[in-house]
């Protein structure tokens, strides 16, 4: 397992493939206020790239080139907040996408715990660390904790996707399941333009 770490963008040359899980750390939990530091991405070869994005930097053209490639699913944990705070960055809409923690909770109704640590000891057998979630990430030089953090958010999402998959279809719910994933951009979207905590299809 390799974790590269680069400047502003992926390299020109760089193919992660088909499938390629991504991950951001930002500097606090708000995608409009707190801005994008870093996007952590894995091709499910076991190795991890990570670029750091630099304070008011609004390009990454290779970078958003894969977000918006509809030839590659783009996989995360909690898509609605990476999306965002990408579209807040760079003004590109990631798509087409699956989320592990969406397909979790169509699922394992049998559980509240929907976290990725949770979900990789449970279905992969594989203990993750979160002591670093909390951290400062809009350092200019990054610690290997760090990086070693930043990595493992991508590592197993390839494999999470398998048994989630196979949940889903188990208990009827892949239609569903790709139907929230299809809206996952646009609830990114809604979220930036200011309906976070809104359920527009509520009643009242």
């Amino acid at each position: 397992m390799k974790n590269r770490v680069y400047q502003n963008d992926l390299p020109d040359t760089l193919d992660l493939g088909p499938v390629v899980a991504i991950d951001c750390e930002t500097m606090g939990l708000h995608p409009k206020r707190d801005r994008l530091c870093l996007v952590q991405l894995s091709g499910g070869d076991g190795n991890a790239h990570l670029v750091q994005i630099a304070k008011g930097q609004t390009q990454a053209p290779n970078l958003c080139r894969l977000l918006e490639d509809p030839d590659v699913l783009k996989l995360f944990h909690y898509g609605r907040f990476d999306i965002a705070a990408m579209l807040n960055a760079f003004g590109a809409v990631t798509a087409p996408v699956y989320c592990t923690k969406i397909a979790s909770r169509l699922v394992r109704t049998y559980t509240d715990r929907h976290g990725l640590a949770k979900l990789t000891q449970e279905l992969l057998s594989v203990d993750i660390s979160k002591q670093q979630q909390s951290s400062d990430w809009g350092a200019a030089k990054l610690t290997k904790a760090q990086i070693d953090y930043a990595a493992s958010d991508v590592l197993h999402l390839h494999r999470l996707r398998e048994v989630l998959d196979d949940m889903l279809a188990r208990e009827d719910r892949t239609e569903m399941a790709q139907a929230c994933f299809d809206f996952l951009p646009m609830r990114a979207r809604l979220d930036l333009a200011g309906w976070p905590d809104t359920d527009i299809f509520a009643h009242a």
